[in-house]
């Protein structure tokens, strides 16, 4: 991402789990296709959620 950009325009995912949009952040920057949870607690619900 250039420096620069608003954060209305950078882009965003709707988090499976929790069904809240999150957005993209640099730490994310070169793996952003494969990002699909908003947080680790939420990779935690949706792992506990498959087991259970």
């Amino acid at each position: 991402m250039p420096n620069g950009v608003r954060k209305a325009d950078l882009p965003t995912k709707i988090c499976p789990v929790c069904q809240r949009p999150f957005t993209w952040r640099k730490k994310w920057a070169r793996d952003w296709d494969n990002v699909v949870y908003c947080s680790d607690r939420c990779r935690g619900e949706a792992k506990r959620k498959a087991a259970g």
